[in-house]
C-alpha cells in the first residue's frame, strides 16, 4: 500500500505519494524497514529525536503535527486522529462494512454491550463485541488488554468481524479511548450513555473534563440513547445535532421506561414500556441498576430497528456476565457473589441490589486500585460503612503503591458508619476469612475484581481467580 492510498483525504507531499508502506507504527521499538512512523501527542516533546531514530531504523516516512523540517514527513493537524484513520485504511476501512453500536459511561458498559449482543443474535444477526472482559469477532473469542483497544488492534478486530460474517459490532467506548482519539473516524449507528460518576480523575482531573471526553462519542453517533435518571443524562448530548432518545426506570416522561419491579435473589422482573409496545421482562440479573442496563440495551436495539418482541426475548434469555453480580455455588447456607464494582456509585448500586434479596448480613469485601484516582478511596469506604453490615477491607490491584497506605485512605471514610470491619491486606487471606466466618443467610460480596483472573502487584502480575480461592476456602474446616 502506498502513502497516497493510506492518506488519501489528506495532503501528502508529491514526492511521497507513491512511497510503499510496509507497516504502521507509533512505538519506536516497532519501526521496521518501510514503516510509517506516527509521532503521538504524548511524544511531541521528543519528536525530532524520535523521527531521526525512526528514519535511521528504516521508516519510509514520519507523520507529525509539528514541522520537523524533514524531507520524509507528512504534516497533519492531529496525529492521534490520523493514526486511527491510517489504521482504518490499512485494513480496508472494515468499520464501514459494520453497524457500530457504542456504549459509554462509568458503570454498566460491559453488561449493556453483552445484552445488546444477546438481543442482536436473537434477531438473527451475527455480532462482534469489543470490551473489558474480552473481544469476540463472530466466530472467535480473543483476550482484551484495554476496554477500548489501540486503533490498530481495534481495526484489526473489525476486519476479522467482517471476514467472519458480522453485521454489527457492539463496543464499550472508554473515556480514555475517546480522549486519545482511538475511535476517531468511526460513525456509530447509536451511542449509549449509562451514567457518569466519579472515576478516572487521576487522568481527567475534573468531572467536566470527564464529561467532555464521554461526549465525544455522541459527536460521532447518528443517535444518542441517554439515561434520564442520571444528572448528566441530558447534559452530555446538549447541543448535538444527532437524534436523542431517553430511558428511565423512574420517570414515565422518558421515551423508554420501566415500572412494576419485582426483585428476587436471582434477578428482577419489570414492565418494559416503549413506543413499540409493552412487555414483561424476566431478567436473570438482580438489582434496579440491572433493569436500567437492560433498558439502555433495549432502547438502543429498538432505535436501530430490532423488533420489540425480539428485544424482550433477548433480555429474557440473557444469562448475565462473568464478574457482574456473579453468584458462586458454595453448597453452604450462605451466598457468595463476585462483582467488578470499583467506584463509589458502583458499590452503592450493587450493595442496594444485594440488600433487596439478602436474608442475613451483607458482608462486603473490597479494596481500591493503586496508581489510580485516590480521591474515591474514602468515598468508597463511606459507601460500604453506611450500607453494609460488615466489611473486610483488603487489597485490589495495588500496582506500585503500598497496599497498607491505600487501605489507610479507605479507612478515612469508614468512621461513623453502621458497619464493623476487619482489615486483612492479603486478598486471598481476606477471602478465606470471609468464608470461614460466614453465618447462615449471609450474603458475601467480593467487590472490585469481577472478571479478572490476576492481581497486579509491585512485583508484577500474578494469577488470582477469586472463584478458585473460594473453592479452596470451602475445602477447609470451619473455624
Amino acid at each position: 500500500m502506498t502513502l497516497g492510498e493510506l492518506l488519501a483525504p489528506q495532503r501528502v507531499p508529491q514526492s511521497l505519494t507513491d512511497v510503499k508502506i510496509s507497516a504502521i507504527a507509533r512505538n519506536i521499538e516497532r519501526v521496521t524497514q518501510g514503516s510509517l512512523f506516527v509521532i503521538t501527542k504524548k511524544h511531541l516533546h521528543e519528536g525530532t529525536q524520535l523521527a531521526h531514530q525512526a528514519l535511521k531504523a528504516g521508516a519510509a516516512a514520519v507523520v507529525t503535527q509539528e514541522d520537523l523540517q524533514l524531507e520524509r514527513q507528512v504534516l497533519v493537524e492531529d496525529t492521534a486522529e490520523s493514526y486511527a484513520k491510517l489504521c482504518s485504511a490499512w485494513f480496508g476501512h472494515p468499520a464501514q462494512k459494520l453497524k457500530l453500536l457504542g456504549v459509554t459511561g462509568t458503570n454498566g458498559k460491559t453488561t449493556v454491550t453483552h445484552m445488546l449482543k444477546e438481543i442482536l443474535e436473537q434477531a438473527g444477526h451475527r455480532c462482534g463485541l469489543v470490551g473489558t472482559i474480552g473481544n469476540e469477532t463472530g466466530k472467535s473469542a480473543l483476550e482484551a488488554h484495554n476496554t477500548t483497544p489501540d486503533a490498530f488492534e481495534l481495526h484489526s478486530l473489525f476486519a476479522r468481524m467482517v471476514e467472519e460474517g458480522c453485521e454489527y459490532a457492539v463496543m464499550e467506548v472508554s473515556s480514555h479511548a475517546l480522549d486519545q482519539g482511538r475511535v476517531a473516524g468511526l460513525t456509530f449507528e447509536a451511542g449509549v450513555f449509562t451514567n457518569l460518576t466519579q472515576d478516572h480523575l487521576d487522568y481527567h482531573k475534573t468531572m467536566q473534563n470527564y464529561l467532555l471526553a464521554k461526549r465525544k462519542l455522541f459527536e460521532q453517533s447518528k443517535q444518542a440513547v441517554l439515561n434520564l435518571d442520571d444528572p448528566y443524562g441530558l447534559k452530555i448530548a446538549d447541543g448535538l445535532s444527532c437524534r436523542k432518545v431517553t430511558f428511565s426506570i423512574r420517570s414515565g416522561n422518558a421515551d423508554y421506561f420501566a415500572d412494576s419491579f419485582t426483585p428476587h435473589p436471582a434477578g428482577i422482573d419489570f414492565n418494559l414500556i416503549a413506543p413499540q409496545g409493552k412487555s414483561r421482562v424476566n431478567l436473570k440479573v438482580p438489582g434496579a441498576f440491572s433493569a436500567s442496563n437492560a433498558l439502555a440495551a433495549a432502547a438502543c436495539a429498538l432505535v436501530v430497528g430490532i423488533p420489540f418482541l425480539t428485544v424482550t426475548a433477548g433480555l429474557n434469555a440473557f444469562p448475565g456476565v462473568k464478574g457482574r453480580l456473579e453468584l458462586v455455588e458454595t453448597g453452604r447456607p450462605f451466598t457468595v457473589a463476585i462483582d467488578y464494582a470499583h467506584t463509589p456509585d458502583g458499590l452503592r448500586k450493587v450493595i442496594e441490589a444485594v440488600k433487596t434479596s439478602a436474608k442475613g448480613r451483607v458482608v462486603v469485601l473490597f479494596g481500591c486500585g493503586g496508581d489510580r484516582d485516590r480521591t474515591k478511596r474514602p468515598l468508597m469506604g463511606r459507601v460500604v460503612a453506611s450500607m453494609a453490615d460488615y466489611a473486610i477491607i483488603t487489597s485490589d490491584n495495588p500496582r506500585t503503591e503500598d497496599p497498607k497506605k491505600i487501605i489507610d485512605e479507605i479507612l478515612e471514610g469508614m468512621g461513623g458508619g453502621r458497619a464493623s470491619y476487619t482489615v486483612i491486606v492479603n486478598r486471598a487471606q481476606a477471602i478465606r476469612f470471609a468464608i470461614q466466618n460466614a453465618r447462615t443467610d449471609d450474603f458475601i460480596l467480593l467487590a472490585g475484581k469481577g472478571h479478572e483472573t490476576y492481581q497486579v502487584l509491585r512485583e508484577g502480575v500474578i494469577p488470582f481467580d477469586e472463584r478458585e480461592i473460594i473453592k479452596e476456602a470451602l475445602k477447609e474446616p470451619l473455624s
